[in-house]
């Protein structure tokens, strides 16, 4: 087996890739970033990379998110509060700090008891919401 010895990446650059725009990280700043405002009790914010995205979502306590299912696997964390998710009939109590994850077409539920932030990981990209066509969210939410 023979080895290669590694090119120094000084200034966070590698030689053999091209210096051009598909090979630099974009930088985003939720603090700055618009809100979209889903009901009275549950808004979001998100950026789309190329292969996934990351929506940062705040709920007001009462906030309910139906039953529904898609293609995408969801890595959900949640960082402030409390969500309860029932799913294929158990329910999952995730505080601050835990993590769930949804493999694609895996039905799903959120109820939330109190004022919660929750930070989801969609891969591939939610296309469905280009078209407005989360109809889920918005049932029963005016």
């Amino acid at each position: 087996m023979s080895s290669q010895k590694s090119e120094d990446t000084k200034g966070g650059t590698v030689p053999l890739i091209l210096n051009h725009s598909p090979a630099l990280p974009l930088l985003y700043d939720f603090d700055n970033s618009v809100v979209e405002q889903i009901s009275d009790k549950i808004s979001r914010q998100y950026v789309i990379g190329s292969q996934g995205m990351l929506i940062k979502w705040m709920y007001k306590k009462g906030a309910v998110i139906p039953l529904h299912f898609h293609p995408h696997e969801q890595i959900t964390w949640i960082t402030e509060g409390v969500a309860e998710v029932k799913s294929q009939g158990k329910t999952f109590t995730v505080k601050a700090g835990g993590v769930i994850i949804f493999p694609a077409f895996v039905p799903h539920e959120f109820f939330i008891p109190e004022d919660t932030v929750n930070i989801d990981i969609f891969i591939p990209v939610r296309e469905d919401w280009f078209a407005h066509s989360e109809y889920y969210l918005k049932a029963g939410h005016k």
